[in-house]
């Protein structure tokens, strides 16, 4: 079996299942190219979702019963107060079982790794509400069906998402020479109404061009205006802010600043929406821009510290095709550089625990269960803690204390799986010739078949990849 079959799986992939090597063997990069496209259709697990308008109605009707109740009562019902926590929790639970059930028993492990991939490159944190309630379906809606497109489309899809511009507090964001933003400032000389730069700042530092991109802080203030007005419908319950379909990305001309705005040297005259997607089309295909996601994504694909070849080709790849994102998948799986090391990332604990499901062949069913065991290793699902996402490079991952906690949850899986499943042939089924000498002799000398597994999930031969 050649090496190429287990970079492939392992790396490329989102680890193999039993009986994946031997139909990957035949031409593991055919094997990656062949998925670049995903399934035809939706997983059924993310169709019996509800998609985000629905939720933040729903969000929005019980906000307003809360404040309903404290208005009446001087003590709300328990049950009233705490509704929303289990409303946003439930739902939240939902979306991370559907996830990684689809990620376990998907037949495209390359496709869905990219899709993973782009929701951390344009992440939002499910620290306050609503967001837990949407960030799984920001990655379905907003994601998932741009990563074989256009770079620019998927940009202005996570953009203007309502996960994002909530995350990033943009509803908040009013042109001071707006028309709402000339007549506040009037009459409420008490409160200043203005710009927040926070999408704004992202945007030019994580998503596009890079902190060393060639912006400055001028370029940040004057794209925060043009993108003013970027909100979403029905963000409150009254008033002026009370129009468009609830919990769908609504432009508001009344906060929007007016005029040619120049960003990056380069002026834009268009009007309304259109000028703030203008500035993102041209980010998009700015040089910067091309080697800061051609970095990204070697780093992730191949190398803590990639190869600049490989970097380089990629940029050139990005821009010679005008942003095409499966010409640059293309010519990473052509590229030599990713075949030459069998093991040279260290798995994430979400890699790894997808990775674990996937040997088993076991779709999850307990959404807590994941939660918990991400939580437990430090990468609770959606929650990075920063728009930066999570990282991926081995420093931030190892440690003794990290290492510890991936062994502990290793015995737990392997206490679970009793004698249901032999550790040496999982080893040869899911690993290949990368299931070494030195693991398999420490798994034969296991006491019982439970501690064989453990020691197999927490050999450095399963926790690479």
């Amino acid at each position: 079996m050649k090496t190429e079959t287990v970079i492939a799986a392992n790396r490329f992939g989102l680890g193999a299942r039993p009986g994946d090597l031997e139909s990957i063997d035949r031409d593991p990069r055919s094997w990656l190219l062949d998925q670049l496209q995903g399934p035809s259709r939706q997983p059924s697990d993310f169709r019996k979702l509800p998609q985000t308008p629905e939720l933040i109605l729903e969000a929005q009707d019980i906000r307003r019963m809360q404040r309903e109740t404290r208005q009446r009562d001087d003590q709300p019902a328990p049950d009233v107060v705490q509704k929303f926590g289990a409303y946003v929790r439930r739902n939240y639970i939902d979306q991370i079982k559907a996830r990684y059930r689809v990620a376990t028993r998907s037949d495209f492990p390359f496709y869905e790794r990219l899709v993973h991939f782009w929701s951390n490159h344009f992440a939002v944190s499910a620290d306050k509400p609503p967001i837990p309630a949407i960030a799984g379906l920001y990655e379905i809606e907003a994601i998932r069906p741009n990563i074989a497109g256009n770079f620019a489309d998927l940009l202005i899809a996570a953009e203007q998402h309502p996960a994002m511009i909530l995350y990033l507090d943009n509803q908040r964001s009013i042109g001071p020479g707006s028309t709402m933003g000339k007549r506040a400032n009037r009459y409420r000389r008490d409160r200043r109404f203005g710009l927040n730069e926070n999408l704004a700042r992202e945007i030019l530092e994580l998503h596009t061009l890079g902190v060393d991109g060639g912006y400055g802080q001028d370029d940040v203030t004057t794209f925060a205006k043009v993108i003013t007005g970027w909100s979403i419908g029905g963000v409150n319950d009254h008033g002026r802010f009370a129009d468009g379909e609830a919990g769908t990305f609504e432009f508001r001309e009344a906060i929007h600043e007016p005029g040619t705005q120049t960003v990056l040297g380069r002026n834009y005259s268009q009007q309304g929406l259109d000028q703030g997607e203008a500035v993102l089309r041209d980010l998009a295909m700015h040089p910067s821009t091309a080697t800061f996601i051609s970095t990204k994504l070697a780093r992730h694909f191949v190398a803590d510290d990639p190869p600049q070849t490989l970097v380089d080709r990629l940029s050139n790849v990005f821009l010679d095709s005008g942003g095409d994102l499966v010409a640059m998948y293309t010519a990473l799986v052509e590229s030599t550089e990713p075949w030459q090391h069998l093991f040279s990332k260290y798995k994430t604990p979400h890699d790894y625990v997808v990775s674990a499901f996937r040997a088993f062949d076991h779709a999850p069913d307990d959404g807590r269960f994941l939660i918990g065991a991400l939580d437990l290793m430090g990468q609770a699902p959606f929650k990075p803690g920063s728009p930066e996402g999570w990282p991926d490079t081995a420093d931030q991952w190892g440690g003794a204390d990290a290492l510890y906690k991936r062994i502990e949850w290793a015995q737990a899986v392997g206490n679970f799986a009793g004698s249901r499943v032999n550790p040496l042939d999982l080893g040869d089924a899911v690993l290949g010739p990368a299931f070494s000498d030195r693991t398999r002799k420490a798994v034969s000398r296991a006491e019982t078949t439970a501690q064989g597994t453990t020691l197999f999930l927490a050999s450095p031969d399963f926790q690479r990849r």
